[in-house]
């Protein structure tokens, strides 16, 4: 499962560490702002984070290149199972973020949909996100896609 061309001519295939500084450029390039707040990480943190992901079966990272073969989008694809939903199988998306120079191509649309039938095709029954309230774009651009907004979400960062 190399190379897959999305619709309108991207392509998306899996991370590999030498994506890195683009993945993490692309994060950072949020309208919130470096890691919402975290401490920063290095480069070995973030190389640790990668390599935790990929040994995980059930964690993936994919990124979007252009042609040319430059890293323009990526996405991480988290699945699992819950006993509520009658134990679904759900994906939940993280991280989903296109580079500015592509935004309103149409690059994120076929992304967040080849995403989907990713997930269709691995037996998920809900693909879920979550989005700062103040990324009101990003709410519109998922609402757009036949996302619903269903829940308020909470977190507790730790020390």
């Amino acid at each position: 499962m190399d190379l897959q061309q999305l619709s309108g001519g991207a392509f998306v295939r899996p991370a590999r560490a030498e994506d890195l500084p683009r993945i993490v450029g692309l994060l950072e390039s949020d309208a919130l702002g470096p890691a919402g707040g975290l401490p920063a990480t290095t480069a070995e943190g973030y190389l640790r984070a990668f390599e935790a992901i990929t040994a995980e079966p059930s964690n993936e990272l994919w990124v979007a290149t252009d042609e040319g073969g430059e890293v323009i989008g990526t996405l991480q694809l988290i699945f699992f199972t819950t006993l509520s939903w009658n134990a679904a199988l759900r994906a939940q998306l993280a991280g989903v973020r296109i580079a500015a120079s592509q935004r309103g191509r149409g690059t994120g649309s076929a992304l967040v949909a080849w995403a989907v039938e990713r997930a269709k095709s691995k037996g998920c029954h809900v693909v879920q996100l979550s989005s700062d309230k103040r990324r009101a774009d990003a709410h519109r651009f998922y609402t757009r896609l036949g996302f619903v907004p269903s829940h308020e979400g909470l977190r507790l960062v730790l020390p």
